[in-house]
């Protein structure tokens, strides 16, 4: 798995399928705040006018030469959760987002969020 720091340095750059489909542009990383490490991305899709940020998990993410590949497919990553690209994912809807992709979800230990964008 690659860095944080790293992966932020790719925001702006294409994201792909495992097919080479382009998804959509990467915007944010979101850590798992237990381990700090980054855990899920947004990326920007849709038409100009009408853009939006789904969620995508990075487990098994690999970057190349201007662009970030994902294991998801383009239509599971586009079926996402959305937020608006001016928005914050409540931690209400944390879970739906991690049911979409069958990922386990579990609160911290004080019922903390389990998502943290950096």
């Amino acid at each position: 798995m690659f860095e944080a720091g790293d992966i932020r340095e790719w925001r702006g750059h294409d994201v792909v399928d495992p097919r080479g489909h382009k998804i959509g542009s990467l915007e944010a990383v979101y850590v798992d705040t237990a381990t700090d490490e980054p855990f899920f991305a947004t990326v920007t899709v849709g038409l100009p006018t009408r853009r939006r940020l789904v969620f995508v998990p990075l487990t098994g993410a690999t970057v190349g030469p201007g662009y970030l590949k994902v294991v998801h497919p383009k239509d599971l990553v586009r079926k996402a959760p959305t937020i608006e690209t001016d928005g914050e994912l409540p931690a209400t809807d944390e879970p739906e987002v991690f049911a979409h992709y069958d990922l386990e979800y579990t609160t911290g230990a004080g019922g903390e969020r389990r998502l943290g964008r950096r």
